[in-house]
């Protein structure tokens, strides 16, 4: 039975995370419109290429942010680390929606657009595996693998709310007006989810580990636990790698290879993302009952047996093969990014779990995840074979599953925990 309590831990700590997804959605539903906005007209191409090379920047800052917010935690507390991030994401992504264009700015627009996506790559780079750590910690007995996988969907809801949002607003807009100042809209709504997030967080006690480190947190995760996270960051790459791949780059790939219309991509795609919600919970819940190694061990060994026939099978231009190769996958991916989250947060000690996590997560996210697409599109062009992302799904699985052989399996073990300071 989930009590009062667990569910507003639950809320506080899940928002941060559908509002970092939120702000991933509508930049990327909006990346034309903002590049017209803040970058000279002369070429449409550069212009989108822009808008999007600082959504690279904004990645490349996670590893930075979460070193910082990973500190503030095992410092300073959990509570007090998710309050900044969600602030951190909160403040610039309004800032963006009311951010004069280049026309009025010249190149300062540009320039202060690249500085506000920085600073939501810090709060990104902290956010989540904060938050993760933060849900887990409180989880109630025997139910930790489901309040990870609960915080783990705050990332597919922002998704979701944000491609919602960008689409019944360009349902009940002129495209004239969405182009000229409706794809403000969203990211002035993001302030209110940010707001409503610091509220939650502020009346939530303070945690802060006992015995923490000695030294500042960062220095000691090298010093004493730099083995973990790497073997945090090679559990990772799953994550990056086949998230990437089969729920943002898959949108256009059906388009090039298939010929499915963008409408028909985006429908197929949020069918997907919708199911492993729910699969998502069902494999945290049974992690709890069978370990997490276990899971974890059959959703790598799954989809390296069945990433090329599935893409095989998407590569069709059905539209009801597409959905049946991508819902396929959920069943592989989706138990594996249901459980990850617990298991990272288990296998590190409280007091430099903050940091510990959000490094070797994402230095792997920033880094593989980021470029992922980009690759893929590169493998496809250079070797002419369409099945050429299949490849790179496996060769992570590969990853993964001798990552996961080093972990231990603590899912019957007592949580070393943050407590209250005396």
């Amino acid at each position: 039975m989930v009590t009062a309590d667990t569910r507003r831990v639950i809320a506080a700590g899940a928002i941060g995370n559908v509002l970092e997804w939120y702000d991933f959605a509508i930049y990327g539903y909006f990346a034309v419109a903002i590049g017209r906005t803040f970058f000279p007209k002369e070429d449409a191409v550069a212009q989108v290429l822009a808008a999007f090379g600082i959504f690279a920047i904004g990645y490349l800052m996670r590893p930075v942010g979460g070193a910082l917010v990973g500190h503030i935690g095992d410092k300073f507390g959990r509570r007090s680390a998710l309050t900044f991030s969600v602030m951190a994401m909160a403040v610039p992504t309004f800032l963006v929606g009311v951010l004069p264009g280049y026309q009025t700015l010249g190149v300062l627009a540009p320039i202060a657009l690249t500085l506000l996506r920085m600073v939501q790559g810090l709060s990104v780079g902290g956010e989540y595996t904060t938050s993760v750590v933060f849900i887990i910690e409180r989880a109630p007995p025997g139910r930790r693998g489901m309040l990870g996988a609960i915080a783990a969907c705050g990332a597919l809801g922002g998704i979701l709310l944000g491609s919602a949002t960008g689409a019944l607003l360009a349902a009940l807009m002129p495209a004239e007006a969405m182009e000229q100042w409706g794809w403000r809209i969203p990211f002035v709504i993001g302030l209110f989810v940010g707001l409503a997030g610091f509220f939650l967080r502020r009346h939530l006690r303070e945690t802060v580990p006992a015995g923490g480190a000695k030294r500042s947190p960062l220095a000691e995760t090298f010093r004493l636990h730099g083995r973990v996270v790497v073997r945090l960051a090679g559990l990772a790459v799953f994550n990056a790698v086949s998230f990437y791949l089969l729920f943002v780059y898959l949108v256009s790939w059906i388009q090039t290879v298939d010929g499915i219309a963008p409408v028909h991509a985006l429908e197929i795609n949020t069918i997907s993302m919708v199911a492993m919600l729910f699969w998502m919970l069902a494999m945290g819940a049974l992690s709890d009952r069978v370990g997490r190694k276990p899971v974890l061990l059959a959703a790598t060994v799954v989809t390296f047996i069945t990433a090329l026939p599935l893409f095989w099978l998407m590569h069709h231009p059905q539209h009801g093969l597409v959905l049946l190769g991508q819902l396929c996958f959920v069943l592989s991916v989706g138990a594996f990014l249901g459980v990850q989250p617990t298991m990272m947060v288990e296998e590190v000690p409280a007091s430099v779990r903050c940091t510990a996590v959000a490094l070797g997560y994402n230095v792997t996210l920033g880094v593989i995840g980021g470029l992922s697409p980009l690759v893929a599109t590169w493998l496809v062009n250079r070797t002419a074979d369409d099945l050429s992302p299949a490849y790179m799904i496996m060769a992570a699985s590969v990853v993964s599953f001798l990552s996961v052989l080093t972990f231990g399996e603590r899912s019957k073990l007592p949580l070393e925990v943050a407590v209250a300071p005396a």
